[in-house]
């Protein structure tokens, strides 16, 4: 195994960023599963990310934030028991929000929620910190085919669509499981869509 030196995590966030910044996408490590990402906020990189996944843009897709603070950005009301959820929460955790704002329709689900997780995974919290938007994250897959458990999984397909691949934790063989779902409704109704 190659070891991965903190330049090496430095050179890969300022790479990503740079793509980010240009309306591209990227494969990178989460707090689960490797992702596609894009900036969040830019229609057309979510429109790139939907092709590479060979997906209708009527199936939304996630956001990562660092900060549980920012969500407010980007949905009209935080229900009171989110705080407790994200804080306490065991495993990484998505929580669907209802009347999500200030990001593109085809990012938004039909009803108009939004999934939003709040990432503890070093790379993926400092490149959003430093990009200062939320960042698209969805599994890195055709549509359809099994999620890859680590970057050697992921197709050389996917690998050939995107803009930038992360170099970071590439050599990991740990199979992280995916994210809790958890779908909050404004009126305080909690569902557990995936333990």
């Amino acid at each position: 195994m190659i070891p991965v030196t903190m330049i090496d995590f430095h050179d890969d966030i300022v790479n990503a960023l740079e793509i980010l910044r240009k309306g591209g996408t990227i494969l990178y490590p989460t707090d689960t599963i490797w992702g596609i990402g894009c900036d969040a906020t830019n229609p057309d990189a979510v429109k790139k990310v939907y092709a590479i996944k060979q997906r209708e843009d009527s199936k939304s897709m996630l956001v990562l934030l660092e900060n549980p603070n920012l969500i407010v950005s980007y949905i009209d009301e935080m229900p009171e028991v989110a705080w407790d959820l994200i804080e306490f929460a065991e495993k990484p955790t998505t929580i669907i929000y209802d009347k999500a704002k200030n990001l593109p329709l085809n990012l938004i689900a039909d009803d108009g929620s939004v999934g939003i997780r709040i990432t503890k995974e070093a790379f993926s919290q400092q490149l959003i910190q430093r990009f200062r938007k939320p960042i698209v994250s969805t599994s890195a897959n055709i549509s359809g085919q099994p999620s890859p458990g680590n970057f050697s999984e992921i197709s050389k397909e996917i690998k050939s669509k995107v803009d930038y691949i992360v170099g970071y934790r590439q050599n990991e063989k740990t199979n992280p499981e995916p994210s809790s779902i958890i779908k909050l409704g404004s009126s305080g109704l909690i569902k557990i869509l995936r333990k």
